[in-house]
């Protein structure tokens, strides 16, 4: 009788669908914006001491640079592409909790790290002569920025009854955010409500590229006539309440004015988004043929890995650079003098490059805790639903101390090696 071996164990089919580099690439975008925007626009100036640091903008006292903050104001794409990204992340049958869980740890990890850091800093800058206002205006520069991370961490956690509200509204449900953040400016600007009142706008507002987000994922606005709509009818829109309604040209704030589209958003800013939305719609069948090619592969992957700790950090290289600098030299051009002059903007295009270097120094050293090492040989990538990352992942570990085998029954040689960071 002739024997025959038994078929050797195959694991389950991998349910994630495919990662979609053009979606990545937008990311990537988006948070180069928002840094070279902070690099650009942010002055620190430096007094006749050399020991205190004023806060300015070269949007104050040049204006014609305001189409500057067109390009670098990209907030509106990160939020679309974090509502796609969460809606594709929604399985049917399987809790949110945990994926949730797993996909805000990566905002959890580093960001205690930039706030323990800043700690010993601040000391130091006041042991360097610096007063304590001005120590404290350099940190809230490092945290301004993370005020979206709170309502991207609220949306996303909303994810599936956002996305339960797409399902019945559709498009409409955008037009009703549209309406409530022009009711909620109307009564700001023309009723005199309380200033408060408009800072719902920072939900309602950022909530309209999300929740087109959700729409994109689902199947909706697949076509070159949506985003050209969303693009054209996003910069009428806005260019009418810039030039009608007297809403600032800049889409970002400005020290001094009375007004600024972000703080809170505004409907100006909410339609500048829309604009953007429809953009990045346009963009993606380009996005998606380029991210086809090896280099930009690798380029986007190394950006994706490494987003988090770029957004966090940011700050912290240009303040390094920027105090470093006036306390080892003093006063130089384009970091510590008032932005004037043309000159200037040329100046400081060249800074951007020691910011950047600096960047990714910092970044070598802190992006572990973005991406904590996986145990070796952990491949999670088939658990089942009922178990957590966690769970999954302290399985593997006990594992690999105790059998020489892999824990799938498959007899492989174990640990064999991670397949993925993204997986484990």
């Amino acid at each position: 009788m002739l024997e025959t071996a038994p078929a050797p164990a195959t694991a389950p089919a991998d349910p994630t669908p495919p990662r979609d580099l053009a979606i990545d690439a937008l990311r990537a975008f988006a948070i180069s914006g928002v840094v070279l925007g902070h690099w650009l626009v942010t002055a620190l100036v430096a007094d006749g001491s050399g020991q205190h640091l004023r806060v300015t903008s070269p949007l104050k006292t040049m204006p014609n640079l305001t189409p500057i903050s067109w390009v670098l104001q990209t907030l509106a794409v990160f939020f679309l592409v974090g509502g796609y990204a969460a809606a594709k992340g929604l399985r049917p049958g399987r809790p949110w909790v945990p994926r949730l869980r797993h996909r805000l740890a990566r905002f959890a990890r580093p960001l205690p790290v930039l706030l323990i850091a800043w700690l010993p800093a601040a000391a130091v800058l006041r042991w360097a002569g610096f007063s304590a206002d001005g120590v404290r205006t350099l940190i809230e520069l490092v945290i301004s920025p993370l005020w979206f991370l709170g309502v991207y961490v609220l949306l996303t956690a909303a994810t599936p009854v956002i996305a339960a509200v797409w399902a019945r509204l559709r498009l409409h449900g955008a037009a009703l955010l549209v309406a409530a953040t022009a009711l909620i400016d109307l009564g700001r600007f023309a009723l005199d409500t309380p200033a408060w009142t408009g800072w719902a706008t920072v939900l309602t507002g950022w909530l309209v590229p999300f929740y087109l987000g959700i729409g994109w994922a689902d199947g909706a606005l697949r076509s070159r006539r949506a985003g050209l709509v969303l693009l054209a009818g996003g910069a009428a829109a806005t260019a009418g309440l810039v030039l009608v309604a007297g809403y600032p040209a800049s889409m970002v704030g400005v020290p001094g004015a009375a007004v600024s589209n972000l703080s809170p958003p505004t409907l100006a800013a909410v339609s500048f988004g829309l604009a953007q939305t429809g953009l990045a719609l346009l963009l993606h069948g380009p996005l998606t043929r380029w991210t086809r090619r090896a280099r930009a592969r690798a380029a986007i992957s190394a950006a994706r890995r490494a987003s988090m700790t770029i957004f966090l950090w940011h700050q912290t290289a240009l303040l390094t650079v920027t105090v470093g600098a006036l306390l080892a030299f003093g006063s130089l051009p384009g970091l510590h003098t008032v932005p004037d002059q043309p000159e200037w903007v040329a100046e400081r295009l060249a800074w951007l490059a020691v910011f950047a270097a600096l960047l990714t120094a910092l970044a070598a050293v802190v992006h572990r805790f973005e991406h904590p090492r996986a145990a070796p040989g952990c491949d999670i990538r088939h658990h089942t639903p009922r178990r957590s990352w966690m769970v999954e992942r302290r399985r593997c570990r006990r594992h690999a101390r105790s059998s020489p085998s892999a824990p799938d029954g498959s007899g492989e040689p174990w640990p064999a090696p991670c397949p993925s960071r993204r997986s484990c």
